[in-house]
């Protein structure tokens, strides 16, 4: 095994902790509840990093970018009176919870669109690159550019990809592995394709953002299979992921047929301050004020219904600070933005545990302002949570997945209508991947109701709630069992093949009883974001 470095073996001294007997409870979401639980003595918690230091003035970093970009002329020359330009930025689906205003998006636009305006260009779009994602409300769309430019440009130049709109999309051709390549007319047709994009984890960004944000179902269905995930070793890894293979095949053709320049931005990990920033401490470090803190929050919640507590978390924006911007060409662009996003999140371990403990929060990039259904659960539990590494997983292949969750049996039927006929209609017949794919997806994503929702309402498209299920497939492989702690019904877990437990206690009990007394337990400590790096 490669060893730590000096350097390394302080950083895991200060996030990884063996818990001892004096040891405090963990605090672990729960959906929009806060669990203080109990852990048994040599459990290793795993706790974010502190936050990166934010630029100390955004602005001037995305001018510097712009004007020194990675691989091509600075954006300026780019530029010439009576050209077409199409700015594409990324939706509402990140950052988790949506950050203070200004939000990057708007800061980066201001910048854009001022020196668009004096090199002359008027011929300018936005377009919002939700590719299969719901379409965002007319207030969500303001809070993200701000109230100026949403004023001057919605809806008519500022407007949402429509994957379903056969007159808005062109194919450019297909890779050598015979991908088809389609992308949004207006960007397909323009002397320039600038893309803005908010990079929250590693999974984000570079190819993806053209190649996955403003194509069609045919051009996602490329990667996003159950094939493709298998093949993932960590869809948050892209060097390691099939899934990124592909993308990165599409977006080089893309690159090939366009003049495309990437303005990519990422974030550090303050999810929160002021009244919540205890929820950042490690509970060890609590001082009174704080147990004071976490226990009036409690109580709120617990008097609060689901709804309330829902619309409580959702309400308060993350405090969010930009570490780093960069520009240019898709490839050196992405490289120096993952090198920094890697440097917030990663976390070195020197282990595997025979079972992990993880509190499911009350957010996904797929639920703004919105229910965390069952799917949206399994896909945080086994997709985004397992993926959470680089190297090996946290737990060894076979060992025991613990979340904690109430899996209420609620479902947005604005957001999410084919997530409900999925659940209650299909997976009562099959919980495997391959055969969901085969004999529904297509029958779902070619839904004239789902088609029509999508396109005219706030609905995520039809085959949406596939890719979730399949974004879950190398979790589900992986795990032995998972066990779900706090369920308030039996047939949510069991329609997904998960057991159920009262209390944390029982569950690590079952765990035990399975790997013995002497297994190995771990808890990624959520929120916020933390990514543990094994490659030994």
């Amino acid at each position: 095994m490669r060893p730590l470095s000096l350097t390394r073996l302080h950083e895991q001294a200060e996030q990884v902790v063996t818990l001892d007997r004096d040891s405090a409870p963990r605090v672990l979401f729960s959906g929009e509840d806060l669990l203080v639980e109990d852990l048994p003595v040599g459990t290793k918690v795993i706790y974010p990093k502190p936050p990166v230091a934010g630029l100390p003035n955004v602005k001037s970093a995305i001018r510097w970018a712009i004007n020194h970009p990675e691989g091509c002329e600075p954006l300026h020359a780019k530029l010439r009176p009576g050209m077409k330009v199409t700015i594409a930025l990324d939706d509402i689906s990140l950052p988790l919870p949506p950050m203070r205003t200004p939000d990057v998006r708007q800061q980066v636009l201001e910048v854009v669109l001022e020196l668009l305006a004096d090199s002359g260009v008027d011929d300018v779009h936005l377009v919002i690159a939700i590719c299969l994602h719901r379409r965002m409300t007319a207030a969500e769309v303001k809070r993200m550019v701000g109230e100026k430019i949403f004023d001057a440009w919605w809806p008519d130049r500022l407007y949402h990809h429509d994957a379903e709109d056969p007159d808005g999309l062109v194919t450019l051709g297909t890779t050598r592995h015979g991908e088809k390549v389609v992308v949004n007319r207006r960007a397909a047709e323009s002397d320039l394709l600038i893309y803005v994009n908010l990079n929250l984890v590693p999974m984000d960004g570079g190819h993806k953002s053209v190649g996955t944000g403003l194509t069609n179902y045919e051009g996602v269905k490329a990667h996003h299979t159950p094939d493709h995930i298998r093949k993932s070793d960590s869809y948050m890894d892209p060097a390691r992921s099939e899934m990124h293979r592909s993308i990165d095949r599409i977006g080089r053709v893309i690159d090939e047929s366009l003049d495309v320049f990437h303005i990519e931005t990422t974030i550090n990990n303050r999810m929160f301050d002021g009244p919540m920033g205890f929820l950042m401490k490690r509970e060890d470090h609590y001082g009174e004020l704080d147990r004071l803190k976490l226990a009036g929050l409690q109580a709120t919640l617990k008097a609060l219904p689901r709804a309330a507590r829902r619309k409580l978390f959702q309400a308060v924006p993350a405090a969010y600070e930009v570490i780093a911007v960069h520009a240019g060409r898709t490839e050196p662009t992405h490289r120096k933005i993952l090198e920094k996003s890697w440097e917030q999140y990663a976390v070195d371990v020197d282990f595997q545990a025979d079972v992990g403990v993880m509190g499911i929060p009350f957010i996904s990039p797929y639920n703004v302002n919105s229910i965390l259904n069952p799917l949206l659960v399994q896909v945080m539990a086994c997709g985004y949570f397992f993926n959470f590494y680089r190297g090996k997983p946290l737990v060894k292949p076979g060992g025991t997945l613990i979340v904690t969750h109430p899996c209420s049996d609620e479902f947005d039927p604005e957001h999410h209508p084919s997530y409900i006929e999925f659940f209650h209609r299909l997976l009562p017949e099959t919980r495997d991947a391959k055969v969901l794919e085969q004999k529904y997806e297509r029958e779902f994503a070619e839904n004239p109701s789902y088609v029509h929702m999508y396109r005219t309402g706030h609905a995520y498209h039809g085959a949406h709630p596939f890719f979730m299920w399949y974004w879950g497939e190398n979790g589900r492989q992986h795990y032995g069992r998972i066990i779900v702690v706090g369920a308030d019904n039996e047939h949510v877990p069991r329609l997904m093949g998960w057991e159920r437990a009262e209390r944390l206690s029982d569950a690590i009990d079952l765990a035990r009883a399975h790997h013995g007394r002497s297994a190995q337990i771990a808890m990624l400590h959520h929120p916020p974001i933390v990514m543990t790096q094994n490659l030994g």
